[in-house]
């Protein structure tokens, strides 16, 4: 059998995989020296031009493969693997790439792990870093001698950033929500032991029972307000139960406010399951530098609800 196939009466060449140990029989002195010699062909599956490659650059205990600057000066670290990719290889990566303080990493393997794809594709949402995971396989065509081929598996990307943005402002959010929790509750107990059973969280809320089932005085934050409210969610399939308690308390709003001190929001949220009746303050998560204020209204407000209403809540025919 010949290694041509015709198309249209043109021979066309057919390819043959070669075993990368026939082409590259040592990882360092044969890839990584062809590497070095060859950075056009890295270039052309990174798609930015490598300016100069450099081997065997030491990292304290360690020595990075090859070490790369592209045309805008940015360090790339490269590292070789003829093999299955594994752990020991990912974590020399990262050590390289944090020694040298690198812009950008390639790592070339004979064949990526699916665990080894995630975490590169996880690398380029959360590293200010570009990470190249590349498969490298020995071609030939027709009997011709053996070429590299190099894929690209994972790279960076616009969407993997925008990704990593969403994740960092998420976990941003959810550590200054936890921050504004503790401080809270610490404040809270010097005032009432209405919220001393509760723990700090990285939700916008937290809340304690207002003496039935389904109903809660919550403090609710977002990122520039937050309100103090009484909940009302008796649970599914009970939309009926809730607007009932809502109209029986809606029916003594006047007396209900006069105690709370000063009038409410009074929201039957139309299309949802629960009802809430609530006081809004200005400041949220966001405004640091005014949650000693925040705190003092939110836990102002809720103690005042629970004095407006726990009676009432208790008298309530169900």
């Amino acid at each position: 059998m010949t290694g041509h196939m015709s198309f249209g009466g043109a021979p066309i060449g057919k390819i043959e995989r070669v075993p990368l140990r026939q082409v590259w029989p040592h990882e360092a002195h044969n890839l990584t020296t062809w590497l070095e010699e060859n950075p056009d062909v890295l270039s052309d599956a990174v798609d930015f031009e490598l300016t100069s490659v450099e081997r065997e650059r030491s990292a304290g205990a360690f020595s990075a493969d090859l070490l790369g600057e592209d045309a805008n000066g940015r360090t790339v670290v490269i590292e070789n693997q003829l093999e299955r990719s594994d752990h020991d290889h990912l974590g020399k990566l990262l050590t390289y790439v944090a020694f040298f303080d690198a812009g950008a990493a390639v790592w070339i393997v004979a064949e990526p792990r699916p665990e080894h794809v995630r975490a590169i594709t996880w690398l380029n949402e959360a590293s200010p870093a570009d990470f190249f995971l590349l498969k490298i396989e020995g071609i030939r065509i027709a009997g011709s001698p053996p070429a590299p081929l190099l894929t690209r598996i994972v790279g960076p990307s616009a969407e993997s950033r925008q990704v990593g943005e969403v994740k960092k402002d998420r976990a941003e959010r959810h550590e200054l929500r936890h921050r504004f929790w503790t401080q809270f509750l610490e404040r809270a107990r010097a005032r009432t032991n209405l919220l001393s059973g509760l723990s700090p969280t990285d939700e916008n809320w937290l809340g304690t029972g207002a003496g039935l089932s389904g109903l809660a005085f919550n403090a609710n934050i977002r990122q520039r307000d937050c309100r103090a409210e009484l909940y009302i969610d008796r649970g599914t399939g009970r939309d009926d139960e809730n607007m009932a308690i809502f109209d029986q308390l809606l029916a003594e709003q006047s007396a209900i406010e006069e105690a709370f001190g000063s009038e409410l929001d009074w929201q039957p949220l139309a299309g949802k399951r629960a009802c809430r009746i609530c006081k809004v303050y200005d400041g949220g998560y966001r405004d640091e530098e005014r949650w000693e204020q925040v705190h003092a209204d939110l836990i102002d407000g809720v103690v005042r609800l629970d004095r407006a209403f726990r009676s009432r809540i208790a008298r309530l025919a169900l």
